[in-house]
């Protein structure tokens, strides 16, 4: 009867810990990008993903482009503004660019609608002049 409470106890405390680490661990994710890398990557330039995907021209790859890198925005930390308005706009950005990859109707509105550039910059973009 000894040996059966131990075992339990031991499961539970091995559990615990598990659930403790891997929290910690989501907490602490790093990014795959940078904030630049994804801007680079998706939005720089006359013929950016994000452009042409913005225009409905987007295919597969696009969208699939899309997914692989806007989840590392929401992990990273803006260079200023509310961290949680940040991470709001960064999850709708992704959210928006999975249902465009999953064929979703109205996905393009929706990525239309999470891709405001200026909204994201006035409220998280440093300023180059003032740094």
């Amino acid at each position: 009867m000894h040996r059966k409470r131990t075992w339990t106890l031991a499961l539970a405390l091995g559990a615990g810990l598990f659930t403790l680490g891997s929290a910690h661990a989501a907490d602490s994710a790093k990014p795959k990008y940078t904030i630049e890398e994804v801007m680079k990557a998706l939005h720089k330039g006359d013929d950016a993903i994000g452009k042409k995907v913005g225009k409905g021209q987007g295919t597969k790859e696009d969208f699939a482009k899309l997914v692989e890198y806007y989840p590392s925005l929401a992990l990273n930390k803006p260079s200023k503004g509310d961290l949680a308005a940040w991470k709001e706009k960064c999850n709708a950005l992704t959210a928006s660019a999975k249902a465009l990859k999953a064929g979703e109707d109205g996905a393009l509105e929706k990525y239309r609608k999470a891709v405001n550039c200026k909204a994201c910059h006035s409220e998280h973009k440093e300023d180059k002049e003032h740094k």
